[in-house]
């Protein structure tokens, strides 16, 4: 087990401390610790991540005062992608970045993975790797410990199948591709594009490879950390991502071509090897 450093120490007990705040809301049913915080890859300057699990909506204006009493700076109810808050507290100019989950909406996200086997294009399994991996704060009726228990299974090979049939040929072999689709942009000289495409291509990519290995996907942030530790990585990766977006920078198109039937060709290994 890693030793923690006094920054990890004092962040798990602002959290708990922040946590024993909001359990004190009657609509807050759980409140969980997750990110690199919880991962073993926080570093300095790594922020809190809190899920508030809830039977019904927290009212802004409450999230608010609660806020304002403690922070310097502050984001309330950001919406673009989960309903959360952000702010730095004025004490230790930590940052605190809480999550809004409705609880029958997570039930029904584990579900649609783990029991209907449901995939996406990229990510398909984050959600269950952040349920997972989080540490409970708070659990006012045992409701989220027996999510995690629920979530507590073998990787099934339907949803890793789900995923490779989803993601793969999308990588190269489609008509769509998105393998065409940066060459395209790079034919163009359509940097902007180029670079998005190459975005939803890791998306696939990093899916593929974590169900290859029949692991939670963790997420986007520091991939190629989380990657290097299964079991089955393909040798060259990472030389290969260099390589592919510094011929993105020049939207260099034989090299591009290379780099990305390259990185498909790892994969195309490994998953004959895993026989999915």
């Amino acid at each position: 087990m890693c030793e923690q450093n006094p920054s990890q120490i004092e962040a798990e007990q602002l959290a708990r401390t922040i946590a024993r705040s909001l359990q004190e809301w009657p609509e807050v049913e759980a409140v969980a610790l997750g990110g690199s915080r919880v991962t073993a890859v926080a570093d300095n300057e790594s922020d809190i991540d809190l899920y508030v699990y809830t039977a019904t909506e927290v009212p802004v204006s409450q999230r608010r005062a609660f806020i304002e009493s403690r922070s310097i700076s502050a984001e309330v109810d950001n919406c673009i992608w989960e309903t959360g808050d952000e702010w730095k507290e004025a004490a230790s100019g930590v940052a605190v970045d809480v999550m809004y989950r409705n609880c029958r909406w997570i039930e029904g996200e584990i579900a649609r993975v783990l029991v209907h086997h449901q995939s996406s294009l990229g990510y398909t399994t984050t959600l269950w790797h952040n349920v997972l991996t989080s540490q409970v704060l708070f659990d006012r009726d045992g409701w989220y410990t027996e999510l995690k228990r629920q979530a507590c299974i073998p990787y099934p090979k339907d949803l890793a199948r789900a995923i490779v049939q989803k993601n793969y040929t999308l990588l190269s072999k489609a008509q769509s591709s998105f393998t065409r689709q940066i060459l395209g942009a790079a034919a163009r000289n359509d940097a902007v594009a180029v670079n998005h495409r190459i975005a939803a291509f890791l998306a696939s990519y990093f899916d593929v490879l974590f169900a290859a290995n029949q692991r939670p996907h963790p997420g986007e942030k520091r991939l190629l950390l989380h990657a290097r530790k299964l079991d089955c990585f393909p040798s060259g990766l990472s030389v290969q991502l260099a390589d592919l977006f510094s011929a993105a920078a020049r939207c260099d198109q034989v090299v591009l071509s290379a780099c990305l039937a390259d990185i498909v060709h790892g994969l195309d290994v490994m998953l004959s090897q895993s026989r999915l």
